[in-house]
């Protein structure tokens, strides 16, 4: 997926977006970037590879050449970012967030009309540098985001840094978050800092002394200073927030929409937990996007939540992604640890944030029994994903058949993509033989999900504000 940052500030920024880049680390593994407004013109830039280190090692060693008060940042699982433009509406930097469905129609598009492209580090066009030139297409940075959003399959959420400001634009249906937070503060010499930061990930703020001021709108895009927020592109009122953002990817101390990471994935546990029946010695997680879930489920069973599994965080804090598959298989279950003492000879539920291809989740039952367990169930909180994600990138699933349901509604209909609507519905045959199948696959004593009402209701917006397309395929479409 990914996620940006930014800080404008009346005294250098450099520590500020350092720090708060990396607080957006969760949702990438694969490129970091950052660029400060040095004055003069001149954009100070930084790229680097993630993908076998930390963004903290590898941009620690370039900090002393930051030496503006305005930057912006982003952590990417896609294209190297930010990018620099010399443009007819001035030099700028920009960093993006989200998905291009259409992306080779809109490069014919723009190479029709004699645009070049040159961020080609990967043999493809680079989407960020994409959305740059469609807004230079235009007159003004308003005219040209609002052509973007209009273009573009998919979302794109992202940050201008200019030579005076940062403009903030979240993407047509809000299906990716941003918010802006305000400090006002002064520092250990008597100065007075006055700044504002705008986030993906509200966590990034409140350890940065930044204040929640101010979440922007669905297709809005605001000009940004230290000290005012100026609207240049009208909110719309048609949302689709991505609600696997509370199921998985967002931080538990992150918000969305004033709707906590944490209390939603609580929710989710005790609601899956009201309606089970299952006979248990303890509850635990599969860390650790299930821990919250699984705590949640604790509370509303009456059983005790123990720490049966255990993530290796002095050298595992986060999940790398190795070339090959044996490597991958590898890691995982290098990180994980279970606890024998707490295992043996117990009936245990383990729950988890979703089930995608099944096969990770399969070796970890397994796992479990090894050390002991008597029964190992699986509590999942959110519904079976049935329908690849289009509009924010959250798997990089190359095929719909990577999908553990997909491939069993292949063996079941002679077509993956045929009555899909059968196996999203809980209420159908085809629904409880799906959920049986990845029983088995997994090796599970007995399996349990949310429904998308669960989910609906655990998050607390109208379910038209909310995507729950990889679930029900029911999203608006693409634009």
């Amino acid at each position: 997926m990914g996620g940006i940052f930014g800080v404008i500030s009346t005294r250098n920024c450099t520590n500020d977006l350092f720090y708060g880049v990396d607080y957006h680390s969760h949702l990438g593994t694969r490129r970091g970037g950052m660029t400060v407004y040095n004055g003069d013109g001149i954009f100070a830039r930084d790229i680097h590879s993630l993908e076998n280190s930390y963004f903290r090692v590898k941009f620690e060693p370039d900090l002393y050449k930051y030496k503006g008060n305005a930057g912006i940042g982003c952590i990417s699982d896609t294209d190297a970012q930010p990018i620099v433009v010399n443009s007819h509406l001035g030099r700028f930097a920009i960093v993006t967030v989200g998905k291009i469905c259409n992306i080779k129609t809109l490069e014919q598009e723009l190479l029709s009309q004699n645009k070049n492209f040159t961020e080609l580090s990967s043999g493809s066009t680079n989407p960020t540098e994409l959305i740059a030139q469609i807004i230079t297409c235009y007159p003004s940075f308003a005219e040209g985001i609002e052509a973007v959003q209009t273009k573009i399959k998919g979302s794109c959420s992202f940050l201008i840094l200019t030579e005076n400001s940062i403009i903030a634009a979240r993407d047509l249906y809000a299906r990716t978050p941003l918010i802006i937070g305000k400090k006002d503060t002064v520092d250990k010499d008597g100065n007075r800092i006055i700044a504002k930061a705008i986030a993906s990930e509200t966590c990034a703020l409140p350890n940065l002394l930044y204040k929640d001021e101010y979440i922007i709108g669905a297709g809005e895009a605001v000009e940004i200073t230290a000290d005012s927020i100026t609207r240049i592109v009208e909110p719309k009122k048609r949302r689709q927030i991505c609600s696997f953002l509370w199921v998985y990817y967002g931080y538990p101390a992150s918000s969305y929409e004033n709707i906590n990471v944490d209390q939603v994935r609580f929710n989710l546990g005790k609601s899956l937990a009201e309606r089970d029946n299952s006979d248990l010695d303890l509850i635990a997680a599969i860390p650790d996007s299930g821990t919250c879930m699984a705590i949640g489920f604790s509370a509303g069973k009456g059983v005790p939540f123990r720490n049966a599994y255990v993530k290796y965080t002095p050298t595992w804090p986060r999940s790398f992604t190795p070339s090959s598959q044996d490597r991958r298989d590898l890691v995982a279950r290098m990180k994980l640890i279970p606890n024998k003492a707490i295992l043996n000879d117990k009936k245990v539920a383990f729950c988890d944030d979703s089930i995608v291809r099944g096969t990770q989740l399969r070796n970890n039952v397994g796992y479990l029994y090894e050390y002991g367990a008597k029964e190992v169930h699986i509590r999942v909180s959110c519904p079976p994903l049935v329908y690849p994600c289009e509009f924010i990138n959250f798997s990089a699933s190359r095929t719909p058949l990577e999908l553990i349901a997909r491939r069993f509604i292949l063996s079941k209909e002679g077509a993956h993509d045929r009555n899909l609507e059968k196996y999203s519905d809980p209420t159908t045959n085809e629904y409880k033989e799906l959920v049986e199948y990845i029983r088995k696959e997994i090796n599970a004593a007995s399996l349990s999900f949310n429904t998308v009402e669960d989910l609906i209701k655990a998050i607390g917006l109208p379910k038209e504000d909310i995507c729950t397309h990889c679930f029900d395929g029911s999203s608006y479409g693409h634009n």
